[in-house]
């Protein structure tokens, strides 16, 4: 092994496939969509350059971009500040539980994750379904006739639906990572712990969440890029609807792109998602980096 490493054309020739399918599939595409960005391409008529006119327009007069920025701060929001926290005690519990129980229940808390999200979509729209759905029957068998409403189609809660949806989604997920946290953690120190009298909230608070800072940023940062990428769900209960309410970036992009055939325009919102994305990282690894490593 130490030969091969000391050997300078047998580590570019095992690097080089590497970096050849990272510049074809990364580098390759962001710089085509930085080039047509600054076109007005629709794929029919012939491409002209409009320098910054695309960007211009995507910054000062569109809207719908904007509302698609904010909705994807509500989502990381939503999965942040509820998803997060429950993922965290249920994993803990589940590890409590131990034996057949906790393979049951690790089971049947990841089966949403596993559905497939055409699966997913269907459900929660006919769950949510202003006539016929389980939301609106239950609230009308407990006397909340009143809170009963159009869920997908009104302003005020398609959005809040869809975050709840993702919630759902994605609890699988973030309790199975925070679960593997917990596990990592000795269980002497808590059996410790637990002998001295430490109840669940000190233990949870003293003992288990700081050994999980590291899962946490993990966990923080996967959710902010699933917000920053959220489409299928969107695309296949709302579509954006009603009245871009429920608009996100990446759902947009795909509008603009294969339904107005606004290429050059798409790309440019391709672009300043980039940008967002970046932006978005740099600002999670700063907020949730320890003060050493700053």
């Amino acid at each position: 092994m130490s030969k091969v490493l000391s050997n300078k054309k047998m580590i570019a020739l095992l690097v080089l496939p590497g970096i050849i399918i990272f510049c074809l599939v990364i580098l390759v595409p962001i710089f085509m969509s930085v080039f047509y960005s600054v076109t007005d391409y629709n794929g029919i008529d012939a491409m002209k350059f409009v320098g910054l006119t695309n960007y211009k327009k995507l910054i000062m007069d569109d809207k719908i971009m904007w509302l698609s920025i904010r909705n994807v701060f509500i989502l990381s929001a939503g999965l942040i500040i509820i998803q997060h926290p429950l993922s965290i005690v249920c994993a803990i519990y589940v590890d409590k539980a131990g034996g057949v129980w906790e393979k049951i229940f690790r089971v049947l808390i990841f089966i949403p994750s596993m559905t497939s999200v055409v699966v997913t979509a269907k459900l929660w729209m006919n769950m949510l379904d202003p006539t016929f759905g389980l939301v609106n029957k239950i609230l009308k068998a407990v006397g909340l006739t009143s809170w009963c409403q159009a869920w997908m189609t009104e302003t005020t809660t398609a959005l809040i639906a869809i975050v709840l949806i993702e919630i759902w989604v994605g609890f699988g997920w973030s309790m199975l990572i925070y679960y593997a946290g917990v596990k990592g953690i000795p269980a002497d120190q808590i059996d410790a712990a637990r002998i001295d009298g430490a109840a669940d909230g000190h233990l949870i608070t003293k003992i288990i969440l700081p050994q999980l800072k590291p899962i946490i940023r993990i966990n923080i940062t996967l959710a902010i890029v699933n917000a920053l990428k959220m489409m299928e769900t969107v695309y296949l209960t709302t579509n954006g609807a009603p009245g871009n309410a429920t608009q996100f970036v990446a759902n947009y992009l795909y509008v603009k792109a294969f339904s107005d055939q606004k290429y050059g325009y798409a790309n440019a919102i391709s672009v300043v998602f980039i940008v967002i994305c970046l932006i978005a990282n740099f600002i999670t690894k700063q907020i949730t980096a320890e003060r050493g490593e700053k």
